[in-house]
């Protein structure tokens, strides 16, 4: 996908690509369907086979969707995790999904951890106990270079995970550009998917 033309400097390219990126998810035809072949890729994964403890996360806007796969996840004798956010500290806190009934819709119309669950000491996971991570993203690079909504909640989550915690990028193949600016603190995926490529990247190592 080529770049939009902007200057050179990483904070004006970064924005432009998101503004972008944003705008080919939004025109992605066929969103189900699509976001479906994807997510049947994770979970081909040999990675996917080996895990006993799997972080989803429940799409939001025109992200690719994983609602459509998340009960048959449940079915696959995993526990599943998925991320809710804590609004006032911008960061992420991870929630053990038993059943789909567990989320409901909150700010901005997002499925979310019922807030009386989300604490329970039964449902609370530590990024430490994660196998593999499944990731979203507004873009990424093939190099595994990522970019986010900007606020670094899944740079700071994924800070913690295990260095053999795979980490799995889900993208549209529209939201892949062929570099993004990435900062010290920025991380790489192992691994980016799309309906069309398996993208190997540089990973934590």
């Amino acid at each position: 996908m080529p770049e939009p033309t902007v200057p050179n400097d990483p904070q004006s390219r970064k924005a432009a690509i998101r503004e972008q990126a944003r705008k080919n998810r939004v025109a992605q035809k066929n969103k189900d369907e699509v976001s479906r072949l994807i997510c049947d890729k994770f979970t081909a994964l040999p990675a996917y086979a080996d895990a006993k403890t799997v972080m989803w996360y429940v799409d939001a806007g025109s992200e690719v969707r994983t609602r459509h796969t998340l009960p048959q996840a449940l079915t696959h004798r995993k526990r599943v995790v998925v991320p809710w956010c804590i609004v006032e500290t911008n960061t992420l806190e991870l929630f053990l999904l038993e059943d789909m009934s567990e989320l409901v819709e909150g700010a901005y119309k997002i499925l979310e951890p019922n807030a009386e669950l989300r604490l329970l000491p039964t449902k609370l996971i530590q990024a430490e106990e994660l196998d593999l991570v499944m990731v979203p993203g507004t873009a990424f690079d093939p190099h595994g270079g990522r970019m986010g909504q900007g606020k670094g909640y899944y740079d700071r989550l994924l800070a913690n995970a295990r260095r053999d915690a795979q980490l799995v990028g889900m993208a549209f193949d529209c939201q892949i550009f062929d570099e993004i600016p990435v900062s010290s603190h920025d991380v790489y995926m192992d691994l980016v998917l799309t309906e069309n490529r398996t993208l190997r990247g540089k990973g934590r190592n």
